[in-house]
This record gives structure tokens, sequence and C-alpha cells, in this order.
């Protein structure tokens, strides 16, 4: 059955139509994606700022728990909740715990680091030969085996042993640079209320309260809980598969 032919009359109504249909020009379309970023924006950023972030990883200084070219995903609430895109608590309902690996602005410069928490308010610490002292008792080692190589520019790669070591109850992997020259010992020191002591868990390549000092508690940012994406920067950007989506300890 074939359509009617089109009259006068719808022909003209239907010019009207679009007529009255407003034209999108380029400064209506540019407005509306300003209006639409701006409105994606106002609800990201106080979301990255006071609840949940990542952190890129562009150092080796947590090796071999957290590899050169990883994201973390930040746990902005773990420790209490911040006023967006500021540094005052709303409220505190934890701190941070021995072992914690946690995120925060380093009190030399205010770079974000990565780094694990060894010492609370309150700890006696000291280190001797690269083992670790709490209160007087020595924090658990063991061997494990040889490492992956520790990479520094200017050097040839350097051989490395893997060790775990015990804090609170919890394990982790840590790595030690025979012949490296580091801040391996030290004697005891007390971490002041409001502070914390962290380490790098690539021992003898990693800047951290050894050299900077205690880490204000109001400095850090979260707590990193996992790994979301891991690409290997020392061969081309692939992507380490098995390391995606896998819980830091």
């Amino acid at each position: 059955m074939t359509a009617p032919a089109p009259t006068p009359e719808s022909l003209a109504t239907a010019a009207g139509t679009a007529a009255a249909r407003p034209r999108r020009t380029a400064g209506r379309i540019a407005r509306e994606w300003i209006s639409s970023l701006a409105f994606a924006l106002a609800i990201l950023l106080p979301v990255r700022s006071s609840i949940a972030d990542w952190n890129d990883v562009p150092s080796g200084s947590m090796r071999p728990t957290i590899l050169e070219g990883e994201r973390v995903f930040v746990n902005k609430l773990a420790f209490g909740l911040r006023v967006p895109m500021t540094h005052t608590w709303l409220a505190r309902w934890e701190d941070p715990a021995r072992g914690d690996i946690i995120t925060f602005a380093s009190p030399a410069d205010g770079q974000r680091l990565v780094k694990r928490v060894v010492g609370i308010p309150g700890d006696r610490l000291s280190m001797r030969s690269n083992t670790l002292f709490i209160n007087g008792e020595r924090a658990g080692r063991s061997d494990v085996g040889p490492g992956e190589p520790n990479l520094v520019p200017n050097l040839p790669p350097l051989a490395t042993e893997l060790e775990t070591e015990t804090l609170g109850g919890c394990s982790h992997a840590i790595t030690i640079t025979p012949g490296v020259q580091s801040p391996s010992t030290f004697s005891e020191i007390t971490v002041p209320e409001g502070h914390v002591f962290v380490l790098g868990d690539n021992r003898d390549i990693s800047g951290d309260s050894r050299l900077f000092g205690f880490v204000p508690i109001e400095n850090i940012y979260g707590k990193a809980s996992a790994v979301v994406a891991s690409v290997d920067p020392q061969n081309l950007y692939i992507p380490r598969w098995s390391r995606w989506f896998s819980a830091l300890k």
C-alpha cells in the first residue's frame, strides 16, 4: 500500500517544525561539553580528595611489594574523613598501624610517596645491618632467596636478596642489596606523637624516614590496599597481567 503523497499543508508543517528546532552551533556544543565536564569534576574531585584515589609508582623503592609502573588504589577513608581538598579532619576513627602501606606528602619537599609504616607514636626504633628493632625486640626476619636485580641509573644491575619481615604479626617481603652503602644502621630513636616512621620495602634503594625524618599523620593521604594496574616500563610498557587487581600486604 503506497504512502499518501505529501500535501502543501504537511510540507509547510514539517518546515515550520524544523525551523522551530534550535540550531546546535559550535559555541553551544562547547558550552554543553564544558558544563558536562564541570559537573563531572565537581563530583570526581571531592571523591578523589576525601574518599578514594589512585597513585602511580614511578620508582622501585617498594620492591618487591610494588613495582615500577604500577598504579595502586588508595583508600582515603582508612583513617578518617577530611574536608575535601584540604588536610582538615572532619572525623578520625583509626590510626596508621605498623605494616600499613601509606601514601603521604614528603615532609622534605611535599612530593607524594608510597612507603610502609614501621613505627607508630611512642615506638623506640633502631636498625642494625638492615635488621629493624622495635621497642627493643628484633623484627622477625627470614631468608627467601635471590630477588630481581635492582636497576639504578649509571650502574650495572645490582644483585639482590629477598627476605621476609614480620611486623605486628603480619609478614611481607623486603629486598636487600648487598654491598650498597645505605643508612642500614641507626641508633635508637622514639617516634613522637602525631607522627609515624616509614621505610621502603626495597631497603637499600629507598628515600624514606632515614633521610627525611618522621612523617606527620596529617600528611597522610590514605592507605594503599591493592595494585589496580601494572605495566613494565623496562619492556615497552607491556602489561604485567598477573599483578592487576592484586591485594597488597
